[in-house]
């Protein structure tokens, strides 16, 4: 019955949901893909496809580890990332290249994932932080594909509503083989909702094993001087911010700047597309304002601005080296109700690491680094001002806080490996294992056209 009234609804959403993504310019494109619409090139191959899912870019960055570990483990294996947004596909490309395949995620109606699902033949289904879709979840267990949750998470706001549910979500949790989540809390919260117990288990954030695009962690790809910084200037970096966070962080820099003229506010919106209301926010605070792709620094040129400034960053894919230039970071969606974002990124440059309460989404990790006294948690704007002016009046506790920082992120490592060796441990069990090396099962020759050629 549950099914039945959930298709129901998905089918009554329908106009809307067609309406939303040709509304939105970043979901047109891949479109006839979501809806099931993938080219037909069909030659049969003996080699498993292991399909993961992450939505964006952040569960992208997150899992870029884990997909190489298992490429590097089954070398003939073919891998597809799915993603639901542009950001995702563009990391995709970019960070797993001649690694993995990319697909936008299909809508959940039962005979758009039934095409998915009989077109690529997956040996298995991954997917990062809990993306529970019913239909594609099903689907999978009808065709005996095992499916693994890693990085599991369960934010307040997703349990209090699964919860009013919960005989449907029991339902939807038994077609999953493995829960791998990230806390405590996490895994009594995926029990409550009807989880086997004995599936269940609590590895850890696979984020403090995020890599970066960098070679090395001593090395960042972006260098001070492409961001016109001069040498004795200091920089703020404010990651993943909203709306109303940039609005007290321009007040808390207006205020430092009184003591502290050379030091240098960087914002980087969480959504890119929010530039130019980021730019009129830092006009109308009088502030002088320098976007990050205007910018040529590495090439010798001059500063385009002098003094107190803000720089935004405008860029995708940069932020996670830009921390390791900043002396002090704050990160974003932790002043506004939203739970919370990558707390580790700056944590792993070894750098202070300033947020809100909202930390709903990353709780652990921020008591964490609380506790070891490498980040500072502040009930508002007025707090974070005055933390702001402690920190650049006293760097040998900035230096203290850092190290702590990091010495949080190598106590913690090692998450990935965990959940590879229990997943593995489960695909090379006799009962799955003669399964992925039947080439019956498997037409994968031709992945990468079908998957390129319904590009739109």
């Amino acid at each position: 019955m549950g099914y039945l009234i959930y298709n129901i609804l998905l089918l009554l959403a329908s106009p809307v949901i067609l309406g939303v993504l040709l509304a939105k310019k970043r979901c047109r494109r891949g479109l006839p893909q979501r809806f099931g619409w993938i080219s037909r090139e069909n030659d049969p191959s003996e080699s498993p496809v292991v399909w993961i899912h992450a939505v964006s870019l952040g569960e992208v960055i997150t899992i870029v580890p884990f997909v190489k570990s298992l490429k590097a483990r089954y070398p003939d294996w073919t891998f597809l990332v799915s993603t639901i947004t542009e950001t995702g596909r563009e990391a995709v490309e970019q960070r797993l290249a001649d690694v993995a395949l990319h697909c936008y995620l299909p809508l959940d109606f039962p005979w758009v994932v039934e095409a998915y699902v009989r077109k690529f033949r997956p040996a298995a289904f991954v997917f990062v932080e809990t993306e529970l879709w019913p239909n594609l979840l099903k689907c999978f267990a009808r065709h005996g594909v095992p499916t693994f949750l890693v990085n599991g998470r369960l934010s307040s706001r997703s349990y209090n509503r699964y919860r009013l549910i919960k005989g449907f979500m029991e339902k939807v949790l038994s077609f999953v083989d493995l829960f791998l989540m990230q806390s405590d809390r996490d895994v009594q919260r995926i029990r409550d909702l009807g989880a086997s117990s004995e599936r269940v288990f609590r590895t850890g954030n696979m984020k403090f094993d995020q890599e970066s695009q960098s070679s090395s962690i001593s090395s960042p790809r972006i260098t001070r001087s492409a961001l016109g910084l001069a040498e004795h200037e200091e920089l703020i970096v404010a990651g993943s911010t909203h709306s109303e966070e940039e609005d007290d962080l321009l007040g808390c820099y207006t205020h430092l700047i009184r003591e502290h003229s050379a030091s240098i506010l960087l914002i980087a919106p969480r959504h890119v597309e929010r530039v130019e209301n980021v730019e009129t926010k830092v006009r109308a605070a009088g502030l002088v304002s320098v976007r990050r792709s205007a910018m040529n620094h590495a090439k010798g040129e001059e500063p385009k601005g002098k003094g107190p400034r803000v720089i935004i960053l405008d860029t995708r894919g940069e932020l996670a080296d830009v921390y390791a230039l900043g002396r002090v970071a704050f990160v974003g969606g932790t002043l506004v109700p939203v739970g919370g974002h990558n707390l580790l990124e700056p944590a792993r440059w070894g750098k202070p690491v300033y947020f809100g309460p909202y930390t709903d989404h990353c709780s652990e990790i921020a008591h964490l680094l609380v506790q070891a006294g490498g980040g500072i948690q502040v009930k508002d704007v007025e707090e974070l001002s005055e933390q702001f002016l402690q920190a650049f009046n006293n760097p040998s506790l900035m230096q203290r806080m850092g190290s702590a920082a990091r010495s949080v992120v190598q106590a913690n490592q090692g998450v990935m490996r965990q959940n590879l060796d229990l997943i593995v441990s489960h695909l090379e069990d006799p009962q799955h294992h003669s399964r992925l090396l039947s080439s019956s099962n498997f037409e994968v020759q031709g992945l990468k056209s079908k998957v390129q050629g319904s590009k739109v």
